[in-house]
């Protein structure tokens, strides 16, 4: 099966911007998008063969996230225990061999305002995320705005500390990989440097390949060894971060 995660920042924008050659040329059994920034009705976006679900922040113009699948489910849900349902940011389709859990994770915001949150959030999310392997594997995409390790941003010095890279964040990362789970970009390539997923629009960063990675496949460690690709499709714009993908054989 193949796996595509996106944070479109802004799907009516991305509309405009190639959306509907990208997802075709991506050619997956499941679309998963993150930063939607809509409410149900504002845009349409019908690609034959595939069924959508939505969960929009209560906020207009803020957050969301969808999936387009082209299996039938045995089950939706949307949010996290906890209260984290406002904000459109967790869906979890249940397959009879597997979950699939996509999520915009929160940004801690400028000087960590918002860590906080931010941490209840990813406790709630690896109760959940364990919660669903004791059942059947998982696969858990999206943009969790973290960069896991140096080798994972073009200037880790410069940025320690700063949200997206802060001690923080990057233990909560820490926490759900020794709770069972694996990076699956980091599982073909350890040691691939200038791998980027999200440039900011300042600079011309994407040009000069001045990024971040912070959008991943996670999935649980007893599926890893039936990863047959991890990919980084940074040749496709339209948004400030591009899709990653994951073909693994579930």
């Amino acid at each position: 099966m193949k796996f595509v995660s996106w944070n479109v920042n802004g799907f009516r924008a991305v509309l405009q911007k190639g959306f509907d050659e990208a997802f075709i040329g991506l050619d997956a059994d499941f679309v998963c998008l993150q930063e939607t920034k809509m409410q149900p009705g504002q845009a349409e976006y019908d690609p034959p063969g595939y069924q959508d679900f939505w969960h929009s922040a209560q906020k207009k113009g803020y957050s969301g996230t969808a999936v387009f699948a082209r299996h039938e489910p045995l089950s939706v849900a949307f949010g996290l225990d906890g209260g984290h349902h406002d904000e459109g940011r967790v869906i979890t389709l249940e397959y009879p061999g597997f979950y699939l859990v996509n999520a915009y994770v929160p940004n801690a915001q400028p000087e960590l305002a918002r860590i906080s949150y931010r941490e209840e959030f990813e406790d709630a999310m690896r109760a959940h995320l364990v919660e669903l392997d004791k059942t059947k594997p998982v696969v858990y995409c999206g943009d969790l705005n973290v960069a896991h390790q140096e080798i994972d941003l073009k200037y880790p010095r410069q940025n320690r500390g700063q949200p997206g890279f802060s001690d923080q964040e990057r233990a909560k990362l820490n926490t759900l990989f020794d709770a069972g789970f694996t990076d699956t970009f980091r599982h073909l390539y350890p040691d691939k440097e200038g791998a980027y997923t999200w440039w900011s629009y300042r600079s011309n960063a994407r040009a000069s390949n001045a990024g971040w990675r912070i959008d991943y496949f996670l999935v649980s460690d007893r599926v890893a060894g039936k990863i047959k690709a991890a990919t980084i499709e940074s040749q496709i714009y339209g948004s400030d971060h591009c899709p990653v993908t994951l073909e693994i054989d579930l």
